[in-house]
């Protein structure tokens, strides 16, 4: 395996690292500006992917002078994916067995997420992943979202552990930036709504991961 030996915990995101969940955003923010008559920008989704929900709602709300308060923007969104979530976003492949592989040899596992619970646990169930966890971190309960490293930070202290003794692992570059900063070791994970910035992640990161099955080659 791949990590140093000194790593007794593993943190991971999930949408883009662990989930295969980029068509659904994709589908809601193309609907959600579609029904406004707003031109979706290019970038977008690969702005927002890296705040809280809130946040984002508040960008949105500000960049683009909605009417709506960013509540209400929120529920939209959460509404929209709910279903989703629960019943077509899949693991990405080699995941699954790379959780299970990293739980077998007694290393913790941790979320470290801007999305809510009320949309991820049904897909990790579907898996029969949850169980696999000792502890979730929300960007929300963190108050500040991933170009900071606080709900890494937060989800090391739920499990018990120093930063230096846990792997981060990212799909998106401010993530592995500001993990780095925690003081923790990063993987950084391909995922196509990240692809622009490969070279940036195999720099910044620790490792860089096309797959997640690469972390037990030799």
């Amino acid at each position: 395996m791949k990590l140093p030996e000194n790593i007794q915990g593993a943190i991971f995101d999930l949408d883009g690292t662990l989930l295969d969940s980029l068509d659904v955003w994709q589908e809601v923010d193309a609907k959600f500006f579609a029904k406004r008559g707003i031109p979706m920008p290019e970038n977008y989704l690969h702005i927002v992917k890296a705040m809280e929900l809130f946040e984002a709602a508040i960008y949105t709300k500000t960049q683009f002078s909605l009417p709506e308060p960013p509540e209400l923007l929120v529920q939209e969104w959460r509404d929209m994916v709910k279903t989703a979530y629960a019943e077509h976003v899949c693991m990405k492949p080699f995941a699954l067995d790379a959780i299970k592989r990293l739980h077998g040899l007694g290393i913790k596992l941790a979320i470290a997420t801007s999305s809510a619970r009320e949309l991820f646990l049904p897909t990790l169930k579907r898996y029969g992943a949850d169980s696999l966890f000792s502890a979730i971190a929300e960007t929300g309960e963190a108050k500040r979202g991933k170009a900071f490293p606080d709900v890494y930070l937060l989800a090391a202290e739920r499990l018990k552990l120093l930063p230096e003794n846990c792997a981060v692992f990212e799909d998106i570059l401010v993530g592995v930036k500001s993990a780095n900063q925690g003081g923790f070791f990063t993987v950084a994970v391909y995922d196509p709504a990240s692809a622009r910035d490969k070279a940036a992640l195999e720099k910044e990161a620790n490792l860089y991961l096309t797959t997640l099955d690469e972390l037990f080659l030799s």
